[in-house]
């Protein structure tokens, strides 16, 4: 099962791993450094309908239909199908599973299918001529929370616009997420429409509350029901936080409704998660979602996505992901829809997807003393900075919680764009989008060797009259805070073995933004920590890694180590497609087993990616090394090679 969490930029919702790359020497990974913006990046295009950058070539084999690594290890793989033709997708998926590939989802006027098959099946299944490529169904996760206490909101001047008797009255801000409170008193009667879109497999379990993997309707997107609870504890806040920040009773925009979407399915698996439960997104899930709001009648000013994937330094319009999830940005665009994207918690100088994508809104997190919040992504990528440091909002059972992170930031510009809607009906989305970006307060700060300039969000300034504010230069950030020490050692996860190999305990571990489990509820007095990169930038060999986390061995803290992990997850396609290492446990038997030249490459590679999320730049070797373990029949020599050339930089 593919586990590409989405995060959502929140500080108590981590809801899966994320990674990273961790080689130091060599350039940054298959990213290449975006240029210097001495001025805010160019708003989403006016004309979605613009050609893309160099897009992949259509493949043209069987072989290359297929993405690479998938099953290549054995076992059965959940994939997307894409199909040439929607009218093909039920005598293709009739045809699939008389071949004994599983067909798990068969969406209507969809122009793919998600199955599961052996790499065999999926081979064969490529043959078809209906079949024009099959990748994993990714998957997304909600990252980190923060609370709202009134000041954010006159921090980026809504209190001003308020004033005026703007408050978003006719506009809706769609939040695709884990769900809504329905019954909470921040939302009153303003929720206007509901759906579930949640994706099963073995293992997986639907959050909608019909237990299938659609539903549409009133009580369809709630957050309270007993899928959503684990231990006493609410999995499904997140959505709940971040609707109140752009649309509560005490967000941004007040008077706006609200449209409630889930996307996330629930599993259950410490191997995966990190914790015993946790919440994914899968790129299925959030493709039907988008279609389901871009049909909707009522006018939506936003949708908000306070999740992500995969990190960049570059824009991903080319890419696989990003060939899927532009064309959908780009036709919420045209219909007036902006979609604005969580830039993500790992301290990186670029963004996750999709808020890489060009015609997203990529936003970063400041915090009340208008510096860059330390966890937040940054640079030329980031659209807008809006406030993501210590935010109140709703949560379900009538309650708030204050979290941080990228995830409490993006429905600031959600709920922003629902007031400039207002003000200006009649001007294209892309335009308001833009002049959020010219009369923002102008952050300057040193990314990827250059100097960027980003607005924070400025409400005062867009539609109260206010003059305005002048630019700040950043100060280099002090190391962020990847996770609380004070979390106990796990109990090792496997008792047979050897060395005592610690496991996840079941305490909430604090993750980032882009990878989220699920599994803290904070109280309305308590901020949780952001799990991010951290800034030593100090590499280690494996052998030290494993001493790092090897029970109380080392002088990193668990919660710290369980972070990276969650980090990794996020970044690597190895970990955790092909080789699982979400627990201290498992990470330490993959770093101390060099047996086979599979094995050994796996170390090297999970060593490369705890130095990069242990602050080391560089991913080069790195990325030319997963490729090379992701390929079907690597030889002996091809992967001690790339292991060799990954060890270069670790020394």
């Amino acid at each position: 099962m593919r586990l590409r969490p989405l995060i959502v930029c929140l500080t108590a919702l981590a809801l899966l791993p994320l990674s990273s790359p961790a080689n130091a020497e060599d350039p940054a990974p298959a990213l290449t450094p975006p240029p210097a913006a001495s001025t805010p990046a160019p708003s989403p295009s006016a004309s979605p309908g613009a050609p893309e950058d160099s897009p992949s070539p259509t493949p043209s084999t069987p072989e290359e239909k297929v993405e690479d690594g998938l099953g290549v290890d054995g076992g059965s793989e959940r994939a997307i199908v894409e199909l040439t033709d929607p009218a093909q997708a039920a005598p293709v998926a009739t045809q699939a599973a008389a071949k004994s590939v599983d067909v798990l989802l068969q969406p209507q006027s969809q122009s793919f299918m998600v199955v599961q098959g052996t790499a065999e099946e999926l081979a064969k299944l490529a043959e078809d001529p209906r079949v024009s490529s099959i990748h994993r169904d990714r998957t997304y996760t909600p990252a980190d929370v923060a609370a709202l206490d009134g000041s954010n909101l006159t921090q980026i001047g809504a209190d001003q616009v308020h004033a005026k008797g703007i408050t978003g009255t006719g506009q809706t801000v769609a939040i695709l997420d884990t769900g809504i409170d329905t019954d909470h008193p921040a939302f009153g009667d303003r929720i206007v429409a509901q759906a579930c879109f949640s994706a099963v497999e073995p293992g997986v379990e639907s959050l909608c509350p019909n237990g299938r993997t659609e539903e549409i309707g009133p009580g369809a997107a709630s957050a309270t029901t007993p899928k959503c609870l684990a231990g006493g504890v609410n999995l499904c806040d997140h959505g709940t936080h971040v609707a109140g920040i752009a649309a509560g009773s005490g967000g941004v925009a007040p008077g706006a409704g609200i449209v409630a979407v889930q996307v996330f399915s629930r599993l259950d698996d410490e191997d995966v998660c990190g914790e015993p439960s946790c919440l994914l997104a899968f790129e299925s899930s959030l493709r039907q979602a988008m279609d389901y709001v871009a049909g909707l009648s009522q006018p939506v000013a936003a949708v908000n996505l306070s999740l992500g994937g995969e990190l960049t330094e570059t824009d991903c319009d080319a890419s696989e992901e990003g060939a899927i999830f532009k064309p959908k940005i780009d036709a919420l665009l045209a219909r007036g829809t902006a979609t604005v994207v969580a830039a993500g918690n790992e301290y990186f100088e670029g963004t996750s997807y999709p808020a890489c994508i060009s015609t997203a809104v990529a936003v970063g997190a400041n915090d009340g003393g208008d510096a860059i919040a330390d966890f937040s992504n940054r640079g030329s990528l980031v659209d807008l900075f809006a406030p993501g440091v210590d935010i109140e909002s709703a949560v379900p059972d009538n309650a708030t919680a204050v979290y941080s992170g990228t995830s409490m930031a993006t429905p600031h510009v959600a709920g922003a764009l629902a007031l400039m809607k207002e003000a200006g009906p009649q001007t294209p989305m892309a335009d308001l989008v833009n002049t959020l970006k010219t009369t923002g307060r102008p952050y300057v700060y040193e990314a990827n060797g250059t100097q960027v300039t980003t607005p924070r969000l400025d409400l005062a300034v867009a539609l109260a009259d206010a003059a305005p504010q002048p630019p700040i230069t950043q100060s280099p950030n002090p190391l962020p805070d990847p996770g609380d020490s004070s979390v106990p050692d796990p109990e090792p996860d496997d008792p047979t073995d050897p060395a005592p190999d610690p496991a996840p305990s079941g305490q909430p571990v604090p993750l980032p933004t882009v990878t989220v489990t699920v599994t803290v509820t904070p109280s309305p007095v308590t901020t949780a920590a952001v799990c991010t990169r951290g800034t030593a930038a100090k590499k280690m060999a494996a052998k030290a890694w494993a001493v790092e986390i090897h029970r109380s061995s080392g002088k990193i803290p668990d919660a710290t180590l369980n972070c990276y992990l969650k980090l990794i997850a996020k970044a690597s396609k190895v970990f955790p497609e092909l080789t699982k290492a979400s627990s201290l446990g498992k990470a330490y038997r993959v770093l101390k087993n060099t047996k086979t030249s599979k094995a050994a490459l796996d170390s090297a590679v999970l060593t490369a990616w705890l130095n990069w999320a242990h602050g080391t730049n560089g991913t080069t070797a790195l990325t030319a090394a997963e490729k090379v373990r992701m390929s079907s029949k690597p030889s002996a020599a091809t992967l001690k090679k790339a292991a060799k050339n990954v060890l270069k930089g670790v020394k």
